[in-house]
């Protein structure tokens, strides 16, 4: 479809909240000419969570899709007026610090707004009493100001937008409830409402906490819970009487008392307080009334003062002046939580044509209608949203337990000091490989991701960790670490390891054109003999990185694949033709890396064939028999040591293991975890998709052009990369080394060059076999010389680095390939 006959489309956005409005604004924007936005409530105040939205923007994430998403906001409602105002006021934002844990994270949230762009600084007590005169600056240790974060007028930019909109052609339609979607082979093709039913092309659900309900309609599943969060007004302050013009509201930052979960923001003359500091309080959306038959609005419930009582306590303890007044009004207001906190925007794959935009707040609100409208008309968005995207949960995250459940969590740990390893505590063990008992016997220690538990280290190794000469550390890079993971990665340089790859996601490819698809899908050449293994990128049609696949080719039509995510699997059907099958196989089968220098020795005697260098080379693979366990043998190695992938069914796993860890015991083998594994990789500079690397990078920049063979023929993304190499990238990703053998960082730290912030950490790791952190970083092409200087910033502290050359780690390959 051309782009014309795309802008000619009949789109139908349900919800006429701020994403809606928003969307429908970016999509005339682009020409799109169709554009009909269908809302239940009268507007411009429908009563859904826009009408009651506080409006507190800051932009500041650990996500960097979250920030650039609020950045945007900023930018546009900072553009539009209505009624004479600007629908963003930039009255700044100022988080204190009353405990020393969080001052510490107000330091690391310093370096994420360094390391994404966002104006920050650090402030002493007697500042932010500045800033803000109501507050008792003996309570606090200090703040983190951002002046240019600020105030959304919610209901000003969805008229502002509404505007715009209609006068490019599209319309709004108040008081039209939804009550189905009808689609067609496999396609939506229009949406039925109360008061008649309109042709739609697309239809976009931007409904809000009511999305599950408009979802069912089309038979997709929107993984959100919706719930209530608190938010009362205080009596008029004598100490606010005349400080604010009514028609602006505020002229002092948005306040975060993170440590007791409060905000609190100015209405004049009065103070508004939100809390997270009750308990969840889920909502049934069918269980809304309707605008008409609802005490305020649908997504205002009652005030619930018990709840809140707690949180009035620890705000007149924050500001005195608060003891005299009361809470004069309150409201339990509704919105909508994902289990992982992000949004939900793309398109259904299951019926064509049906998009989401959901659980997205205020913040973040033309940032994702941004990227959506780029997306329907271009095929992607300018950023990375694989974090957003519907299929990176996987199907056994998708139940409605576990979407209350994890929702819930959500909700609670909005304000909490959450480390980037710190995994959600329930529901768990939910998916668990065929040697989960065994890890167990073994002490493993587990976190969690995609639902699996994942081994990090086992205690049973704690006897060969004693001795290690390690750095002290701080006690934020202590968490969810054991100097056993140095031991383990000791012993699979030195010895033989067993790791557990079974949570990898592995896709089977069949039939006629398996292997015409899969070359006219990824970058490097698969025409080769069955046994070949090939590591190859997915691209989109600008030429960035998707993913990165290991292929083998098993057969003349089969094919396995291991993938990233669910988001692999989506890609790779939405584009398969009828004679190719695709088969998630990842539930079914476990996966055993047998990784060291006695990988041979502990594998050749369990097997009839010959796994010798010349006999089995490297990324080749066979089929053969590991003990009385039919395995599946890649040679292949993620750690940079000699050894297998050993592949087999669910039901053989454990005896696979066992059979393993028996005859490994006269070579001293042991079982190792995923933090001596990262540390491992990062010694050889292999990438980790969707840290290192994303759709915003193109193969060259993320020194992984190798993958690309333009000369194999025509590949989803080849036009894009014409032109471009190693010598045009303009930024790359870099490994740096930490000067001092003592220091540590973590990942999404900015680095300065020459005093600058120039870019950020994607992952590091405690190097233990070279002895020192090892980093990698994206740095303008300039700075990412081996021999550079640089600092990376740890918790406001300057650490001086020195960008490497790479791999760190036998860059001859020696080890791998003998």
């Amino acid at each position: 479809m051309t782009g014309t006959e795309k802008r000619h489309q009949r789109v139908v956005i349900v919800g006429a909240g701020i994403v809606g409005c928003s969307l429908a604004d970016e999509l005339t924007e682009r020409g799109w000419t169709g554009v009909t936005v269908l809302e239940q409530g009268p507007l411009p105040a429908p009563g859904g969570s826009t009408s009651h939205a506080p409006g507190l923007v800051f932009r500041t994430s650990p996500s960097k899709t979250l920030t650039e998403f609020a950045v945007y906001t900023v930018e546009k409602f900072s553009a539009l007026e209505a009624d004479g105002l600007s629908c963003f006021n930039p009255v700044g934002g100022l988080e204190i610090a009353t405990s020393e844990e969080r001052w510490a994270d107000l330091h690391r949230k310093a370096g994420l707004a360094a390391s994404w762009g966002v104006t920050g600084e650090m402030l002493s007590p007697a500042r932010c009493a500045e800033l803000w005169p109501l507050l008792d600056p003996d309570k606090i240790l200090g703040g983190f100001h951002t002046p240019d974060d600020g105030l959304a007028r919610a209901l000003l930019a969805c008229r502002a937008q509404m505007e715009r909109a209609t006068a490019h052609g599209a319309r709004f339609l108040e008081r039209h409830t939804v009550t189905g979607i009808e689609q067609e082979g496999g396609r939506v093709t229009g949406v039925v409402t109360d008061r008649g039913t309109f042709p739609a092309d697309i239809v976009v659900s931007a409904a809000g906490f009511w999305g599950p309900l408009i979802g069912a309609m089309a038979g997709v599943s929107v993984p959100l819970l919706p719930l209530a969060h608190q938010y009362a007004k205080t009596a008029p302050l004598p100490e606010l009487a005349g400080v604010n013009d009514p028609r602006t509201e505020a002229s002092r930052p948005l306040l975060r008392f993170q440590d007791r979960d409060l905000y609190y923001r100015e209405h004049t003359d009065r103070i508004g307080i939100g809390s997270y500091a009750h308990r969840p309080m889920p909502v049934d959306p069918a269980a809304v009334p309707a605008y008409d038959d609802a005490p305020v609005m649908p997504s205002s419930l009652p005030f619930t003062e018990e709840d809140f009582a707690p949180s009035w306590e620890d705000s007149v303890g924050l500001i005195p002046a608060l003891g005299g007044s009361r809470v004069e009004e309150g409201f339990n207001g509704v919105f909508s939580f994902t289990p992982d906190g992000m949004p939900v925007i793309g398109e259904s794959r299951e019926v064509r044509g049906f998009w989401l935009a959901e659980a997205v707040w205020v913040t973040h609100s033309a940032g994702v209608a941004k990227a959506v409208a780029e997306w329907m008309t271009d095929g992607r968005p300018s950023m990375d949203v694989h974090e957003c995207d519907p299929y990176r949960f996987e199907d056994a995250q998708t139940s409605p337990a576990y979407i209350a459940e994890r929702g819930a969590q959500s909700f609670t740990e909005v304000y909490d000091v959450i480390h980037p390893l710190q995994p959600m505590e329930r529901p768990r063990p939910l998916r668990v490989s065929p040697f989960y008992g065994r890890q167990r016997e073994l002490g493993a220690y587990f976190l969690e991701g995609g639902g699996w538990e994942r081994p990090h280290w086992y205690e049973a190794n704690a006897p060969l960790a004693e001795g290690l000469e390690l750095p002290e550390r701080d006690a934020w890079s202590a968490r969810y670490w054991s100097p056993i993971a140095a031991a383990e990665a000791r012993a699979t340089r030195e010895r033989v390891a067993l790791y557990d790859m079974t949570p990898l996601k592995r896709l089977e490819v069949t039939g006629p054109g398996a292997l015409d698809f899969l070359q006219r899908m990824t970058t490097n050449q698969l025409a080769k003999k069955p046994g070949a293994v090939t590591y190859t990128l997915l691209l989109d049609e600008a030429g960035g990185v998707r993913s990165d696949l290991t292929v083998a080719r098993l057969g003349e039509n089969r094919f396995q694949v291991g993938a990233n995510s669910g988001i692999d699997l989506d890609w790779l059907l939405r584009h398969a033709p009828d004679d190719v099958h695709i088969a998630d196989i990842t539930p079914g089968t476990c996966c055993i890396g047998v990784w060291g220098p006695l990988a041979r020795e502990l594998v050749q005697p369990l097997t009839p064939d010959d796994f010798s260098h010349q006999a089995f080379g490297y990324f080749k693979a066979r089929r053969t028999y590991i003990g009385h366990v039919p395995v599946t043998a890649m040679r292949l190695s993620y750690v940079g040591e000699l050894g297998w992938e050993l592949y087999t069914t669910a039901d053989l796993g454990l005896r696979l293991w066992d059979t393993l860890w028996e005859a490994g015991q006269r070579h001293a083998v042991i079982a190792a975890g995923r933090s001596a594994f990262n540390s491992l990789r990062l010694e050889k500079g292999y990438r980790a998709w969707g840290h290192d690397m994303t759709t915003e990078h193109d193969p060259y920049e993320a020194g992984v052009g190798f993958a690309v063979r333009m000369n194999k023929g025509d590949f989803l993304g080849r036009a894009a990369l014409e032109g471009r190499g190693e010598e045009t990238a303009r930024r790359r990703l870099a490994c740096l080394t930490l000067d001092d053998p003592a220091a540590i960082v973590l990942g999404k730290e900015p680095v300065y060059v020459d005093g600058v912030a120039a870019g950020y950490v994607t992952s590091a790791s405690y190097g233990y076999t070279i002895g020192r952190t090892v980093a990698y970083a994206w740095l303008p092409a300039a700075a990412a010389v081996p021999g550079t200087s640089v600092h990376i910033e740890y918790f406001g502290e300057k650490v001086p680095a020195t960008v490497a050359t790479e791999p760190l780690f036998d860059p001859r390959m020696d080890r791998i390939r003998r």
